[in-house]
């Protein structure tokens, strides 16, 4: 497909018109680009990090089943999607939350933004606010870096006065992603056995100043 994008739609049912060559935006899920990120899945790229492959196949499923109802869920502010599946298998609780898909007149990624209402604050199971990922063609760009940059702009609109990400201890590529934006190391941990385990750095990014 030639391309589609409109950065900050008012709203879900606004669907970007195609542009060719356009430069990198965040545009809402929707029907027009849908094979896009459909062949993304398809050519072994996943929007979990954690879950990689299983998390392709089951977005895959939904989509076969019914797409406008996946599509429906990928701006869900009520929490309705049900619970989320961990890394493990088990299962916690979904938060207010939405995706967007990066693109620059293809398919490069998804960001993805989740909250509690009334605090900045996350709760034990959700290790960040936000979670990228770039396929692997379009990844050392600066798409990513771009993607967290437009993002903050919203996240801000939440009336959050932080946002906080995650990265595993040796992710250079996504530390960069994140100090370019503002981004501080507020903790090195451990991850939970739900979620692999791993030394990582939990970064936070005031939201007041930018």
């Amino acid at each position: 497909m030639a391309g589609c994008g409109s950065h900050a739609l008012a709203a879900q049912s606004a669907f970007p018109s195609c542009l060719c060559d356009a430069p990198m935006e965040l545009i809402w899920p929707n029907p027009e680009c849908l094979p896009a990120y459909v062949n993304a899945l398809e050519r072994g790229w996943s929007p979990d990090n954690l879950r990689g492959a299983a998390a392709a196949r089951e977005e895959l499923d939904q989509i076969e089943r019914d797409a406008d109802g996946y599509l429906a869920l990928q701006v869900d502010r009520e929490a309705r999607g049900g619970d989320v599946t961990l890394p493990d298998g088990s299962k916690a609780k979904r938060l207010p939350g939405y995706r967007r898909w990066m693109w620059d007149g293809e398919f490069c990624g998804l960001i993805g933004f989740r909250w509690q209402a009334g605090t900045s604050e996350l709760p034990p199971t959700v290790l960040g606010h936000i979670g990228y990922a770039v396929v692997p063609w379009k990844r050392n760009r600066g798409i990513a870096t771009s993607a967290l940059k437009l993002q903050l702009a919203d996240c801000r609109a939440e009336g959050l006065s932080y946002v906080e990400l995650t990265t595993d201890a040796d992710n250079l590529p996504s530390q960069k992603v994140i100090t370019a934006n503002g981004g501080v190391v507020v903790e090195a941990f451990r991850k939970a056995a739900a979620y692999g385990g791993a030394e990582s750095l939990r970064y936070r990014i005031m939201l007041g100043g930018l």
